[in-house]
């Protein structure tokens, strides 16, 4: 197997006579897999119960002709205009009773009977039509889902019938949540008021569950189905867009085969580095980092190879964002991603729309249609990825340093920000806010980060997992139940570095703060502990003390603890006159490991510092250009593989430490040697 390439196509779209150009030019660009047939229920089925099925024979027969693999959606994320018009009452509601108008897409409550039993009836017509073809290599259902925290009468019902079943009676509901504040004790289930005004963090913490487990359960529904006609071989997925606040992707893809996303990202110099900016992130990553982030929570889903089933051709977003890459990005980004895990790189979109709300998402093809740059520079990676074959296909990446992700922790901290916006106000991403510094300290000392979902850690002993990661970061963990932050403590005590942040155990399961000293029950473990906490307007210095070395504009950023040594080290403090009688870093021996405490979000040069620090024994690769990242992986019949990037404008060169083969171009290079990479560069190594 090779890693599978293509992207997705919509031959719907576009004049018939196009069909045969287009699957010559991808057959010629190495494609090996097109996505098809998620964004068009209204061809599928024209009217109620009149369906249209043929006409994507053309593309299965002609894909298969060229040894092209397809992927085929299910159509369910759009419904046609005769459904929403025949069914009004299956419009989702983003409020209690106020509607979502119809005229995008994901306008519906996925979970009124109206809605499955159409979506029911149209993913088996589509599937059971083509589940012979023996061009189809899998499913994708639905797509990018969690749009939306539904709001509709029935999804409150049932989320009341969830809290009953899951806490019993009101008393029990009452007690947990403390809502003897503000008068808000139930008296009968009935008094359960609806989510639109609701300020109590423990019935957001719920209702963003029950959210997610809606997802979760659609999709597994959906998985259910079309896997009634799958053949041997075939997978099923769902593409994930990670920012989309109804999921919990751990638990969406449990029930899938594979996991599948859509990494989109600024290109230019928003691949630049060393980083020129701080820039804020969302849906599309905006830093290098940041790129890699979002590979890494990809491999998070289910700690395995994952798919990237839609990922910038040219510019993506609006028509106000036209920012192609510069030369020699594309191959940057496809072969970074296949670095940390993907098994499949799948281009948004093949051809360029003429109309629609995404006529400025610009395809590997442009509006002319004619190949142009973006063309041949996708065709070369297509070439790369063939002359690498099996040795890159599902290959596991490096990790020096381990670090928690946790959902509810974004839950959470997202109804009740602890970090401010630069206006003041509050900023709903805080989660990702003290946990983002910390992924790119470790990125840009040069390590390589594998993010767990906390119950993927849990799942191993302490001990075990000090013998796979022995440092493991755990910063914003805000929701922790006692049993998670006990594993934590003896995650230290068998010889894990265990290093906590912000806010990292001070609520319970239940999202309550705890009525201990903090971090709550970390606290005499990590001999230190803090009571007050403070909001930074500015940047805070930071010196180090003892055996840390931080260099000049080392700083906390926008929040610090009142952190007190009370049996840790203080290795670094704050250069201020009130907050220098607060520790900034401290650490401590426990058991055969050690707990670090961080009680700051720190700026890029203090948190490669820190990172620097916890793992004083460097890569041979660690001595490179600081426009330069080296990345290590496995692949299947255990080879080492490295991936040298130069995210630059400027040549970059280091010296080889150990001997290599280069993959694709098969130069072998001795130890110490000089290899050059050429500006925005890559070169995929095989260790010998």
């Amino acid at each position: 197997m090779t890693v599978l390439f293509g992207a997705a196509y919509y031959p719907e779209y576009h004049p018939s006579h196009l069909l045969k150009t287009d699957l010559d030019l991808m057959a010629e660009a190495g494609f090996t897999v097109i996505r098809v047939g998620e964004s068009v229920w209204s061809t599928w089925e024209p009217e109620n119960g009149r369906f249209d099925l043929d006409w994507l024979r053309p593309t299965l027969d002609g894909a298969h002709e060229r040894g092209i693999g397809v992927v085929l959606g299910t159509p369910t994320y759009a419904v046609p205009p005769w459904l929403a018009r025949q069914y009004p009452e299956i419009a989702g509601e983003r409020a209690t009773g106020r509607r979502i108008p119809w005229g995008a897409r994901q306008e519906t409550d996925f979970t009124h009977p109206a809605y499955l039993f159409h979506a029911e009836r149209v993913i088996r017509r589509v599937v059971e039509r083509y589940a012979d073809h023996p061009a189809i290599i899998g499913y994708q259902v639905d797509n990018e889902p969690g749009a939306e925290l539904l709001h509709n009468h029935g999804v409150f019902q049932r989320f009341v019938d969830d809290l009953r079943e899951r806490y019993g009676d009101v008393e029990t509901l009452n007690r947990e949540w403390g809502l003897v504040y503000w008068s808000h004790r139930l008296s009968t289930w009935a008094d359960l008021w609806v989510p639109d005004g609701n300020l109590q963090p423990q019935y957001e913490q719920a209702w963003r569950r029950f959210q997610a487990q809606q997802v979760t359960e659609f999709i597994t529904w959906q998985a259910g189905i079309v896997r009634e006609y799958t053949r041997p071989g075939q997978f099923v997925t769902t593409c994930i867009s990670y920012e989309r606040p109804g999921i919990a992707d751990d638990e969406l893809t449990q029930d899938l085969d594979v996991t599948a996303g859509n990494p989109y990202y600024l290109m230019q110099d928003g691949l630049a580095l060393p980083t020129p900016e701080d820039r804020p992130q969302h849906w599309m990553t905006q830093d290098c980092w940041a790129f890699y982030l979002t590979a890494d929570r990809m491999w998070s889903s289910r700690q395995e190879p994952y798919l990237v089933t839609e990922t910038n051709a040219q510019a993506i977003g609006g028509p106000w964002t036209n920012q192609p890459a510069y030369e020699g990005q594309w191959r940057q980004a496809a072969w970074a991603l296949v670095a940390r895990g993907a098994k499949m790189i799948e281009y948004w979109q093949w051809r360029t729309l003429q109309f629609g709300t995404e006529t400025y998402w610009m395809g590997v093809l442009p509006h002319s249609g004619r190949p142009g740059r973006t063309y041949r520079e996708i065709a070369r990676i297509g070439a790369e990825l063939a002359q690498a074959g099996d040795l890159v296909d599902g290959i596991t990446p490096d990790a020096d340093v381990a670090m928690l992700y946790s959902t509810p922790s974004k839950w959470a901290l997202g109804a009740q920000p602890a970090l401010a916006l630069p206006d003041g106000g509050p900023d709903r991403r805080s989660y990702q806010g003290v946990f983002e510094p910390f992924y790119r300290g470790a990125f840009e000392a040069g390590c390589q980060v594998r993010v767990l979902h906390t119950p993927q850690a849990l799942m191993w002993t302490p001990s075990d997992f000090v013998a796979r990661h022995p440092v493991l970061v755990a910063a914003g963990l805000y929701v922790a139940d006692d049993s998670t932050l006990d594993w934590l403590a003896a995650y230290a005590e068998a010889g894990g570095h265990l290093v906590l942040g912000p806010r990292t155990g001070y609520a319970d399961h239940e999202a309550r703060a705890r009525g201990d000293v903090q971090p709550g029950r970390l606290a005499e473990a990590a001999g230190a502990w803090y009571d007050e906490f403070n909001n930074l307007p500015a940047d805070l210095p930071v010196r180090a003390r003892s055996g840390l070395a931080l260099p000049d504009g080392a700083a906390g950023t926008r929040w610090a603890d009142g952190l007190i040594a009370d049996g840790a080290e203080v290795v670094a403090g704050y250069d201020h006159p009130h907050f220098g009688r607060f520790a900034a870093v401290t650490t401590r021996p426990h058991g055969r490991g050690r707990v670090t405490y961080v009680g700051t979000i720190p700026n890029p040069v203090l948190g490669a510092a820190l990172f620097r620090w916890l793992l004083p024994d460097p890569s041979p690769w660690a001595d490179i250009p600081p426009s330069v990242t080296s990345t290590g992986a496995t692949a299947q019949d255990g080879r080492r593989l490295r991936f040298l990037h130069n995210w630059s404008w400027d040549e970059a060169t280091l010296t080889v430490p150990i001997p290599v083969q280069d993959v694709l171009s098969g130069t072998s290079h001795a130890t110490g040697t000089s290899l050059t990479l050429a500006a925005w560069d890559v070169r995929v190594l095989l260790e010998t």
